[in-house]
């Protein structure tokens, strides 16, 4: 029975590292402030010349090489972000040409933070229907450059990180499906009522004549917007049932996960998802104190992190889920 088995990940962050206290030249704010409401402690912002490519490259890099194969070994590559190079052609086809693999199917996933869990779901049908046999999924996001770096935009400006996750997903002839590493499922779903909740307006062709408009921009239609208890309400509700979607669709329950992986979006929503499920706190593996809200990363640099700390090792069983701009959500299982 032909599976997807998520042979290994890599992870790039650019190299500059910016504290809590450092926004403080920005806006009025404190690292108690946004410890207290987020549970950041630090993120990294790339420089002038680095491109949310260029971050996909060295994850994708570091994830080829993790899982012992030539990178002409791929069939397809899936890049997920909400921060292309350019507005087009998409961001996996400027990864592919840094790879050097042209030839091959190259797909971008505009799903936010759920961008990840969507690429995975993608790699799995296009693996399990047999048409490709090693998929790269890429979550790769370079937010500093599109933050509003000031009073105005403090409340989202302090969430986000630059960084890439990268793992290859490979087809597996699975003979045992209770214990041989492989996807179970994925789940997934969105609700656009809530699209305007969380959203960059501008530039777009919803705002009237010209898709960039001098007025919009003066008005920072260009940066990102953010019902923030909207948005907290929704990933506290969505999050759990998606996890239970997974469970229940693989005859499963929270006790037989040995490891839970969220998205890091806010430490108080991963928090109320692990209590309402009664989850022991040592099997929530989180890594937004030390990245921020890196998107559709999160889930790919989680997993990288937790292999390194010795959280995750082969054979474990892993849930998933996330909550994001859309809005959309999703969930999975699997054994690594």
């Amino acid at each position: 029975m032909i599976r997807t088995e998520i042979l290994a990940t890599g992870i790039y962050v650019p190299p500059n590292l910016v504290k809590n206290d450092d926004l403080k030249e920005m806006m009025d704010t404190s690292d108690e402030w946004i410890r207290q409401r987020t549970g950041i402690e630090q993120r990294y912002w790339a420089d002038e010349n680095t491109s949310t490519s260029d971050l996909a490259l060295e994850a994708a890099k570091k994830a080829l090489e993790n899982a012992k194969i030539d990178k002409s070994e791929l069939d397809m590559i899936i890049v997920a972000t909400l921060s292309p190079d350019h507005e087009f052609p998409g961001t996996a086809c400027f990864l592919q040409k840094k790879l050097g693999v042209p030839g091959i199917p190259a797909l971008d996933v505009r799903q936010q933070c759920t961008g990840f869990i969507y690429s995975m779901s993608i790699a799995d049908q296009f693996i399990k229907t047999g048409m490709y046999k090693k998929i790269l999924v890429v979550g790769a996001e370079l937010h500093s450059k599109g933050l509003e770096k000031n009073q105005n935009g403090r409340e989202v400006a302090v969430l986000f990180g630059d960084g890439a996750g990268a793992a290859v997903l490979a087809a597996k002839d699975v003979k045992d499906l209770k214990n041989d590493s492989y996807i179970y499922s994925t789940h997934l779903h969105a609700d656009g009522n809530f699209a305007e909740e969380l959203w960059v307006p501008g530039p777009g062709t919803g705002n009237g004549p010209q898709r960039v408009n001098d007025s919009k921009m003066n008005e920072g239609y260009h940066f990102p917007k953010m019902n923030g208890k909207t948005v907290f309400m929704n990933a506290v509700k969505r999050m759990p049932e998606a996890v239970m979607e997974a469970l229940n669709a693989n005859g499963l329950k929270i006790e037989d996960i040995d490891l839970f992986i969220f998205h890091q979006a806010n430490l108080r929503i991963n928090d109320m998802v692990a209590k309402q499920f009664n989850i022991p706190e040592e099997k929530v593996f989180n890594t937004i104190q030390k990245f921020a809200n890196t998107t559709a990363a999160t889930l790919p640099i989680g997993m990288d992190e937790a292999v390194r700390a010795g959280k995750l090792k082969k054979g474990m069983l892993v849930a998933s889920a996330a909550f994001g701009s859309g809005f959309t959500w999703g969930s999975t299982i699997y054994r690594y």
